[in-house]
């Protein structure tokens, strides 16, 4: 019975392995047939490059609030100036600060009428919240990304900051150059293939770009209308095409 066995084991994987190869045998077979036969061969191409961002857009905006629409003037004028030497002492230039906003504040007061002894309800101006946007775009990346604006609260204002969007400015200047790498995979790929029907790549017949990602270094995901990341300081940039090529 133990001598049995591995005489079985033995046999089926003798069983499995002649399967393999059937298997394999008929799918050469099939593509060496297709090529055989067409005069042409489709096939897709890809490259990836890594690029840092080179330009940055960062935006904060601060609020102040006061009873009168003065009185709250003259403490984001206050405030602004306070940003301004906080930016300017940290060495970020081309400052850009936005048109104010004006939010009244009101709240409902009971009056009550003595002679009718009814509570009526009205509106009244209890102060203003005024707001003012900053924005800050610069080829210093690496320092708007290191940005700590807590000085800033420290000092009393009511500072708060968005996620700073990183941007790679040059990606017209890569899409020549990525595309032709990209046809040069495309048509390794077809001569592999071309090869299993003794067949080999003649000439170029068409190409179509694909859409170009931009996502986070070693990025995966990506979109039909293609991605373009801007969370990500340090960004990988894919190029795709899909080429035709005649057969010879």
């Amino acid at each position: 019975m133990n001598q049995s066995r591995p005489q079985l084991f033995g046999m089926l994987a003798g069983l499995f392995l002649a399967a393999g190869l059937v298997l394999s045998s008929m799918l050469a077979t099939t593509t060496w047939l297709k090529v055989k036969n067409s005069q042409f061969i489709m096939s897709k191409g890809s490259t990836r490059k890594n690029v840092k961002s080179d330009l940055v857009v960062w935006r904060g905006s601060f609020t102040t609030e006061a009873p009168t629409l003065l009185e709250a003037q003259h403490k984001l004028q206050a405030d602004r100036m306070v940003v301004a030497r906080f930016l300017a002492g940290d060495g970020i230039t081309n400052v850009v600060f936005k048109p104010i906003t004006i939010e009244k504040r009101e709240a409902s007061v009971e009056l009550k009428t003595p002679a009718e002894n009814v509570t009526e309800s009205e509106q009244r101006t209890i102060g203003y919240r005024l707001a003012q946007s900053v924005r800050v775009e610069s080829a210093d990346v690496d320092r708007l990304a290191e940005l700590d604006t807590t000085p800033l609260v420290e000092q009393g204002v009511l500072f708060t900051s968005e996620p700073p969007q990183f941007l790679y400015t040059k990606v017209a200047e890569e899409k020549i150059e990525m595309l032709a790498e990209a046809t040069r995979d495309a048509r390794a790929r077809a001569e592999q293939i071309a090869v299993q029907g003794n067949r080999s790549i003649a000439s170029l017949h068409n190409a179509e770009m694909g859409v170009f990602q931009i996502t986070p270094l070693h990025g995966t995901d990506i979109s039909g209308d293609g991605m373009n990341d801007t969370s990500s300081l340090d960004k990988t940039i894919t190029a795709v095409v899909t080429a035709t090529f005649l057969l010879k």
